[in-house]
């Protein structure tokens, strides 16, 4: 008689704490976790394609390359010369509904903070509304350049959102004592081509604080797909 062969089976995760506080996490099965320091290196590392990322990932990355450059020459300058500057940074990632495969695509916009966004600020230091409110993602397949004069997305989805004309609510966080965080996914119940990403002040219509344009990204309703959108918005002092 054969007596089976049992032996322990598992599998492993491991977090890397890095002494600037960021998080790394390893192996597969667990989510990336995006940087905030936003320094050159961070920039080529998580916009730019890698040995360490799949084939998907970097074609994705050299396509967006012109959406990426757009502003990124700016917040680089500032930085460079140490200037007090305000911008918005997008990061995004796709789960596979059928396989629960997760795609990190990486830093897809350093973007737009619109005029209406900027007025919304000085009026919540005003009490007229309320900060906290910007934490509402929206989605859409519009292909027109960011620009600060946007109101609203190009051609943001509507039925195809899970709850029809109403946007993913987001979770705030504090990535860095000057950095706004808020993680907003979207489960579309159709198939959808996104190619654009904004932070409003309400789950419809209200307020656009900021908008990213980037390559396309497709999603399939039936099979369950969700694209998770990390939007960073970034206050640096100087003078």
């Amino acid at each position: 008689m054969r007596i089976a062969d049992t032996r322990p089976s598992g599998s492993l995760g491991l977090t890397v704490i890095r002494g600037n506080g960021r998080t790394e996490h390893l192996g597969r099965s667990i989510r990336e976790t995006w940087p905030s320091t936003m320094k050159l290196e961070d920039i080529l590392v998580y916009g730019y394609p890698q040995r360490s990322c799949s084939s998907e990932v970097n074609a994705w990355r050299r396509a967006n390359r012109k959406n990426l450059h757009r502003r990124l020459k700016k917040v680089l300058l500032s930085k460079a010369l140490k200037l007090p500057t305000i911008y918005g940074a997008l990061f995004l990632e796709k789960t596979r509904g059928d396989t629960n495969e997760r795609v990190p695509y990486g830093l897809a916009s350093v973007a737009v903070v619109t005029t209406t966004g900027v007025g919304f600020i000085v009026d919540a230091f005003q009490n007229l509304v309320e900060l906290e409110a910007m934490n509402f993602h929206g989605f859409g397949t519009g292909g027109a350049a960011e620009a600060v004069g946007n109101s609203a997305l190009t051609t943001e989805l509507t039925t195809q959102y899970v709850v029809d004309n109403t946007r993913p609510t987001g979770t705030q966080s504090e990535a860095a004592a000057n950095i706004y965080q808020t993680v907003g996914t979207l489960d579309p119940d159709a198939d959808v081509a996104i190619t654009e990403h904004g932070i409003f002040s309400a789950n419809a219509a209200g307020v656009l604080l900021d908008r990213s344009l980037f390559s396309v990204i497709n999603l399939v309703g039936a099979t369950g797909d969700t694209l998770a959108a990390t939007y960073q918005f970034t206050v640096t002092s100087g003078g």
